[in-house]
């Protein structure tokens, strides 16, 4: 009797556990989405503790583009053996895109905007760069604009109209002996390229830009004494760069020049720098300085990634912005800053005697 009645009692007590894990189990499902819900909707104390994860967001985050470097035509009347950004294309954006792109760079934390080529003067014998100066000083309000040109197409009426708008004109000149700038191929025709490179000089004195002189060192001026002329021409900044190469620009099958003959060694480079030291000046820039150092936008507003030693676009910032585009540009911010990229740029902080 006992023992029936005993299981009769586990019998009924199973009954009941089976009941309760149902009720509970049915509970938990009711209360899942609200549970759902808190963590996603309530902050956690860890959110505020440092972690890798965090940490890597945080080395993720898109560089500011500070200073940007405008190729905005490959064209060029010279044929510079060295040249790393060589005519593979003639297009050029209209005029308004070009502006809705500068304004979306200016929004995106763009203070220095420099005009490069190919040669600039060369599009709408320089209205084209003209008018973008103007818009970028005058409406987007920069607190630098700047032209990289070879000085051979700029004419005195271009400063009447456009100097007030420009702080800063970069003439490239890689030697003061016409004989070797005909072998690098700086030239076109007869005109004597020195020669021109102080009439702008005089210019920019007479429309207060501050001119700055740009010099490839290779093979054929590495053992020129430069001294002398730089010192005559007292230019702001004598930016002096080791000669790069940059496979498909000037060095590869698929490459327009065959810029190999003109590469030095570092210690040539060194050896330049030391022979110009005393050149207050002088901003020197060897290849490791300026691989990944520069933000370089095409003729299509892509930026150019050059970290395999290639220069590789992103996808055009008029189409997925800025912050999308500049994800992919391989600019090393830190590198920026370590070579000096950013210094007084505008003409009005430089306290120049014209």
């Amino acid at each position: 009797m006992q023992v029936v009645l005993l299981a009769r009692l586990l019998s009924v007590g199973r009954a009941v556990l089976a009941a309760l894990r149902g009720r509970l189990s049915a509970l938990c499902w009711s209360l899942a989405p609200l549970s759902l819900s808190l963590s996603l909707s309530l902050p956690s104390w860890r959110d505020s503790a440092p972690r890798p994860q965090r940490e890597q967001e945080w080395d993720d985050a898109p560089p500011t583009p500070t200073s940007v470097n405008y190729h905005f035509t490959r064209q060029c009347n010279y044929k510079c053996g060295f040249c790393f950004h060589t005519a593979k294309t003639s297009f050029v954006l209209p005029l308004e895109e070009a502006k809705r792109g500068l304004a979306m760079l200016k929004e995106g934390g763009m203070e220095k905007i420099n005009f490069s080529g190919g040669e600039p003067f060369l599009q709408d014998r320089g209205e084209f760069v003209g008018k973008l100066v103007q818009f970028c000083k005058q409406e987007l309000e920069l607190p630098s604009v700047s032209i990289v040109s070879n000085g051979s197409l700029i004419r005195k009426q271009w400063f009447e109209k456009y100097g007030e708008y420009l702080d800063i004109l970069a003439i490239s000149c890689d030697s003061f002996d016409e004989d070797v700038n005909v072998l690098i191929g700086r030239r076109q025709g007869k005109k004597n390229h020195v020669e021109n490179l102080h009439k702008l000089r005089q210019w920019c004195r007479e429309y207060a830009v501050a001119f700055k002189i740009n010099s490839v060192i290779n093979r054929f001026n590495v053992e020129e004494d430069m001294n002398e002329q730089i010192k005559a021409l007292n230019p702001v900044r004598w930016k002096v760069f080791q000669c790069l190469l940059i496979e498909g620009e000037n060095s590869g099958e698929d490459a327009l020049r065959e810029a190999e003959k003109f590469v030095i060694s570092d210690e040539d480079f060194d050896r330049f720098l030391d022979r110009h030291k005393d050149i207050s000046c002088l901003v020197p820039e060897s290849n490791q300085k300026m691989r990944d150092s520069y933000l370089i936008l095409d003729e299509y507003m892509r930026f150019l990634n050059c970290r395999n030693g290639r220069k590789e676009p992103s996808k055009s910032i008029l189409d997925v912005g800025v912050e999308a585009a500049i994800k992919f540009s391989g600019f090393d911010e830190k590198m920026f800053l370590k070579r000096g990229g950013k210094y007084v740029w505008s003409k009005a902080d430089m306290k120049l005697d014209w």
